[in-house]
């Protein structure tokens, strides 16, 4: 039964890591450009950690398809290091800016920092499986 409950917890982290964050990005990116932009301090911040979440996802995208090209990373390899770093960085950024933008409406209130820890969860769960 153990296995069970691990099998059904992984297809879920990875249908929300790998499906639903993208799609929220792709979705917060749409309706920002799709609804009218209030320009007060809170909504650019949440515009700003909207942002981070997007670089660290691209950073993580960008990782995984330089991983294929040469055929993985060697066990604790520099560049890969650093690329938890970053993205860690970048997402925990997102996250700690997003929630200070979610004080007021605007069109990313909640996107930024949910795709934010989405994205940390990601970065959190890659440097658990080094």
């Amino acid at each position: 039964m153990k296995g069970g409950v691990e099998s059904i917890f992984l297809v879920i982290y990875v249908l929300c890591i790998y499906l639903a964050v993208p799609v929220a990005i792709v979705g917060g990116w749409i309706r920002w450009t799709t609804q009218t932009k209030l320009l007060t301090p809170l909504a650019l911040l949440s515009l700003f950690a909207f942002f981070l979440a997007t670089c660290s996802a691209l950073l993580a995208f960008g990782g995984l398809i330089y991983a294929h090209a040469i055929g993985g990373f060697p066990f604790y390899d520099p560049l890969l290091m650093r690329l938890y770093r970053w993205g860690g960085l970048l997402s925990l950024a997102g996250i700690v800016i997003g929630v200070i933008g979610c004080w007021r409406r605007s069109a990313l209130r909640w996107y930024a920092p949910i795709c934010a820890v989405g994205v940390f969860i990601f970065w959190f769960g890659a440097a658990m499986g080094e």
